[in-house]
C-alpha cells in the first residue's frame, strides 16, 4: 500500500464549502487504496488577519508569542477537515506540528527543520486512519513551538514525504502548476509540465508565488517529486495539467525558464563589506538574498513577509551605514547559462529600459539576473521580459 501526502493551501480550504470539497478529494484518495497525510494550510487569509491583530497591539511583536498565535490557524483548519471526513464516513484524525514528530532549531516565525520523526503517523496510518497534520509548525529541541517561515506547508508536506517514504508529494493550491510568469501579471504565462528542483528554487527565491523555496531545496535534498495540481480539477480529469518537480528534467531549448517579479521586499544599500552587514543581518535574525559586496560597497534584498520586526530591522540597518530602499522591486530572470552569453544581459537591460524603467541596479549569475526597477513598474518590467524570452 502506497503512501502519498497531499497538501492543501489557504485558498484551497478558505471556507467550510471548500473544506468539504478538499475532504471528497481525500476520501477518493483513500478509496484508491493508498495510505493518506494530508498538510493543511490556515484558511484563507487567517494568518495575515492574526498577524495584523498582533501588529496592532505592538508594531514590534515578540516572535516566540508571534509562533503561538500563528500557529493556531492550521489548528483550526486540520480539526475540520478531520471532522469532515468522519462525517463522510473515513475514520481520520488530526495532529499539530509538534505531536506529528517535526522538531525544529530554536529561530522563531522562521525555523529550520531539523529532523522528523513521524512514529505517530505511521501507527495511525497502520490503523488504516488518515492523518491530518497542521501545516508551517513544528516544535524546537527546547520544546517551545515555531513556525517555519511563510509557505512553510509547503516544507512540512516535503519533510514529512521524505521521513514516511511517500510515494509522491501533491501540492494543491488554486493554480495548475507552474507558469513561467505570474498568471495574474502576464496573460500569456506559459504552463511548464515539469520543471527541475533547481530552476524552481531560483523561481521561489525569486519571489514567485510557486512553491516555498525551503521546500523546494528540501524535495531536491531527499529527491521527493512533487506533483503541482488545482484543487478545483476533479480528481482523473484527462484535461486537467500538473507540473512535476523533480530531477531528471530535460533542459529548456532556451536559456530562460522564466520571469519572477517581487514588491514584498527591501534593497540594502551601502559602503563598507559583506561581514558589516551580515553582522547586523544575523543580530536582527533577518534573512538576506543575493548579497554582493564589491569596491567597498554591499548590497542585498531583504523579503519583508519573514521579518515581523522590519522597523527595528531598518533602525539597526541605518545606524550601521546601509540605506533601505522599500521603493524598489526585485525582477528576477531564471535559467541556466545565463552568463555564458553577454547577449541574455543585454538583451535583459534593453528591455527594462524599453518598459520605461530604470535600471537602479543588477546582479547576475548562471542561474539569474537580478534588476532593481521602481516598484511601480514592476509588473511591466515582467511582462516585457517575458515576452523577449518566453512567449509561446
Amino acid at each position: 500500500m502506497s503512501v502519498i501526502v497531499q497538501k492543501y493551501g489557504g485558498s484551497s480550504v478558505a471556507d467550510l464549502t471548500r473544506i468539504g470539497r478538499v475532504a471528497d478529494r481525500v476520501a477518493a484518495a483513500r478509496r484508491e487504496g493508498d495510505q493518506v497525510v494530508v498538510v493543511v494550510s490556515a484558511m484563507g487569509k487567517t494568518t495575515d488577519q492574526l498577524l495584523a491583530m498582533a501588529r496592532e497591539v505592538s508594531a514590534t511583536p515578540p516572535r516566540r508569542e508571534l509562533d503561538m498565535l500563528l500557529s493556531v490557524g492550521e489548528r483550526i483548519t486540520m480539526a475540520l477537515l478531520a471532522i469532515a471526513l468522519q462525517r463522510r464516513g473515513e475514520d481520520a484524525i488530526s495532529f499539530t506540528g509538534s505531536q506529528s514528530g517535526i522538531l525544529t532549531n530554536d529561530r522563531h516565525f522562521d525555523a529550520r527543520i531539523i529532523e522528523v520523526r513521524p512514529f505517530r503517523i505511521e501507527d495511525e496510518l497502520a490503523r488504516g486512519r488518515v492523518v491530518i497534520v497542521a501545516g508551517y509548525q513544528g516544535m524546537s529541541y527546547r520544546r517551545e513551538i515555531t513556525t517555519l517561515g511563510r509557505g512553510g506547508s509547503d516544507t512540512t508536506a516535503v519533510a514529512l514525504a521524505a521521513a514516511l517514504r511517500a510515494d509522491r508529494c501533491e501540492i494543491y493550491s488554486d493554480v495548475d502548476g507552474v507558469y513561467t510568469a505570474d498568471p495574474r501579471v502576464v496573460t500569456g504565462a506559459v504552463h511548464l509540465p515539469a520543471i527541475g528542483y533547481t530552476e524552481l528554487q531560483e523561481m521561489a527565491e525569486a519571489g514567485a508565488k510557486v512553491l516555498n523555496a525551503e521546500a523546494v531545496a528540501f524535495a531536491k535534498r531527499e529527491r521527493i517529486e512533487i506533483h503541482a495540481r488545482r484543487t478545483d480539477d476533479a480528481p482523473g480529469d484527462p484535461k486537467a495539467r500538473e507540473t512535476i518537480v523533480r530531477a531528471d528534467v530535460a533542459p529548456a531549448p532556451q536559456r530562460v525558464r522564466a520571469v519572477a517579479g517581487d514588491v514584498n521586499v527591501a534593497w540594502l544599500r551601502g559602503p563598507g563589506d559583506a561581514l558589516a552587514l551580515l553582522d547586523v543581518a544575523e543580530a536582527q535574525g533577518v534573512p538576506l538574498r543575493s548579497v554582493e559586496a564589491a569596491g567597498g560597497s554591499v548590497q542585498a534584498w531583504v523579503s519583508l513577509p519573514r521579518v515581523p520586526e522590519w522597523e527595528r530591522a531598518r533602525d539597526a540597518f541605518a545606524a550601521a551605514g546601509f540605506a533601505t530602499e522599500t521603493d524598489a522591486a526585485s525582477v528576477t530572470v531564471v535559467g541556466d547559462g545565463l552568463t555564458e552569453e553577454a547577449s541574455v544581459l543585454r538583451d535583459t537591460l534593453a528591455c527594462v529600459r524599453a518598459a520605461g524603467a530604470e535600471v537602479r541596479g543588477v546582479s547576475s549569475s548562471s542561474f539569474r539576473i537580478i534588476v532593481a526597477v521602481d516598484r511601480s513598474l514592476a509588473d511591466d518590467v515582467t511582462r516585457a521580459l517575458h515576452a523577449r524570452f518566453c512567449a509561446a
